[in-house]
């Protein structure tokens, strides 16, 4: 008796874990069709497009993340280096390894620049 009652709670914890994490995706899902039509309809920031690489990135969709690294790296290339690295992932992944290694040696060099500063 008590077994099926650890098993009948763990089933139902289970299940509302499970639809939490569900709406919780969508919501995401949603915000990113949001930001996606922002942007579509010609609006243009740093913001925007770090949040949608980002989303993608994380939502391992890299093919679209590469879209939106691309549109951040056009406008700035004064970025923490998780986006440089993000950006070349997102690239191999799509077989452009020759531009991600572009991305990668700007990275390097940035951080040589940023050495020699402090020292």
């Amino acid at each position: 008796m008590k077994n099926n009652m650890i098993r009948y709670i763990t089933t139902i914890l289970s299940f509302i874990s499970f639809v939490i994490y569900s709406q919780n995706e969508q919501f995401y899902i949603d915000v990113l069709k949001t930001y996606e039509r922002i942007a579509e309809k010609g609006y243009k920031s740093v913001d925007l497009f770090q949040k949608l690489g980002n989303s993608y990135y994380l939502f391992t969709k890299l093919d679209k993340s590469a879209k939106w690294y691309c549109e951040l790296f056009a406008m700035t290339s004064d970025l923490e280096p998780e986006y440089y690295n993000h950006y070349a992932q997102s690239l191999i992944f799509i077989g452009e390894n020759g531009k991600a290694n572009e991305i990668l040696e700007k990275l390097k060099q940035k951080l040589e620049a940023k050495s020699s500063k402090k020292n």
